[in-house]
């Protein structure tokens, strides 16, 4: 199973946990496989300075089993590019599709949350505007909701940065049971984390079960 992840300029280094989160679980699932798409070939510079190089751009990325969505403060020059908002909207018909933190306003943008419920992140430095609010404000046709994550079935979307964890969590309980995403928590000792964000900041599932 082919997990892509999107990145680009400016994505949050902490939303690379997505990847971090499937690389340990690929020790219990030897199945999974990870890819990351840049929307170009070369060098991506993430947030504050850190340079990787993506497996594939969007022209030759290969057939994917689910596409995870970063977030970071690139989000806005990506919810204007239609080459990556063309690739999302590709995908919805045909994979899962998942966001981390402002990942989420990308989606938007696509228009592939229209008529949905989804979350982003919600904690700011001031002056700065939540991107939950942005959401709320920007983007109408969403219902914008507080919660760890929002699954609607074909889309989830994950809150704030550390949440990424959770929402990968979250992802691979879906996909392969429950037994299986409590022993990824283990492995990655997050257990006692995320037992306590189910507790205390609960996802919104509204998708059928």
């Amino acid at each position: 199973m082919l997990f892509g992840i999107l990145i680009y300029d400016g994505v949050e280094a902490i939303d690379l946990a997505t990847f971090g989160v499937l690389s340990m679980a690929r020790r219990i699932r030897p199945d999974i496989e990870i890819c990351t798409i840049a929307p170009q070939s070369g060098v991506t510079t993430l947030a504050n300075g850190l340079r990787v190089i993506a497996d594939y751009d969007l022209r030759d990325a290969p057939h994917l089993d689910i596409l995870v969505v970063t977030g970071g403060p690139g989000w806005q020059a990506q919810a204007r590019s239609p080459e990556v908002l063309g690739f999302i909207r590709r995908h919805l018909d045909e994979i899962p599709i998942v966001s981390v933190c402002t990942g989420s306003l990308i989606l938007a943008a696509s228009g592939v949350l229209d008529g949905k419920e989804a979350t982003s992140k919600r904690e700011v430095v001031p002056p700065e505007i939540s991107p939950l609010e942005r959401l709320r404000a920007e983007y109408p046709r969403v219902t914008a909701r507080n919660a760890s994550l929002v699954d609607e079935g074909s889309i989830i979307t994950g809150g704030g940065v550390s949440l990424c964890i959770d929402t990968m969590l979250h992802l691979l309980k879906t996909v392969f049971g429950p037994e299986t995403a409590t022993e990824i928590a283990r492995t990655i000792e997050y257990q006692r984390a995320w037992a306590a964000n189910l507790a205390q900041f609960p996802p919104l599932v509204t998708a059928n079960p």
